[in-house]
């Protein structure tokens, strides 16, 4: 886990990472580590405010206490080029007065004109493709499409199992109502009935095999 980010808040992780699906919306979770004894305030900026809702946008965290910040982007209807993301996102913190609550946090608190000890992390934005997650990550993602592929697959081919056995036994009662049927003609088969039995076999053949 990499936290080293500002003198203030540790910030885990640094870059953003997003799986990437059409139409879908992502989150992913900031966590924000306050190394100091002291309340520190913190406002979270971004690039893309109409791309991005993030929930707190700005808070208080305690001394030596963690805080936990949701970005979710909203559903995207196309990829960007070559799967590059230009947005970016501003994390300021500042040491406040243990009186102040969250609801009293506000911008003038992140500027130099305040007299506040203040500190600005950059963060970029990935967008994660089937590839780029089977590499590994530290946040436990490594090979997780790996893992899942083969059980799709399993399941898939015991669908079609299923479906196969399920069609052979339904061949089986036809074929065996045609010969019923044949048995109690007289003046010998029907041609037509001599050509659908032996498609029948034939077909019942080829599902054995599979």
């Amino acid at each position: 886990m990499s936290t080293e980010a500002g003198e203030l808040l540790g910030i885990d992780p640094l870059e953003l990472r997003f799986p990437f699906e059409l139409n879908k919306q992502i989150s992913c979770t900031l966590q924000l580590t306050n190394k100091t004894d002291k309340q520190v305030a913190f406002k979270v900026k971004t690039t893309s405010p109409k791309k991005y809702c993030v929930r707190p946008n700005n808070g208080i965290v305690a001394p030596r206490s963690t805080a936990d910040v949701v970005v979710t982007m909203q559903a995207q209807r196309e990829a960007p080029p070559d799967m590059q993301c230009k947005d970016k996102f501003l994390v300021q913190s500042a040491i406040v007065a243990k009186e102040i609550v969250p609801k009293e946090v506000t911008g003038d608190m992140f500027t130099k004109e305040s007299g506040n000890v203040v500190d600005e992390v950059k963060l970029k934005v990935v967008y994660l493709t089937p590839s780029t997650q089977s590499e590994g990550f530290e946040d436990g993602s490594a090979g997780s499409l790996n893992y899942q592929e083969p059980f799709a697959l399993i399941s898939k081919l015991m669908e079609e199992k299923n479906s196969a056995v399920e069609l052979n036994n339904k061949l089986r009662q036809e074929l065996d109502l045609l010969r019923r049927d044949i048995s109690r003609q007289h003046g010998g088969f029907s041609l037509v009935l001599v050509l659908v039995v032996a498609i029948m076999g034939i077909l019942l053949g080829f599902l054995m095999k599979r």
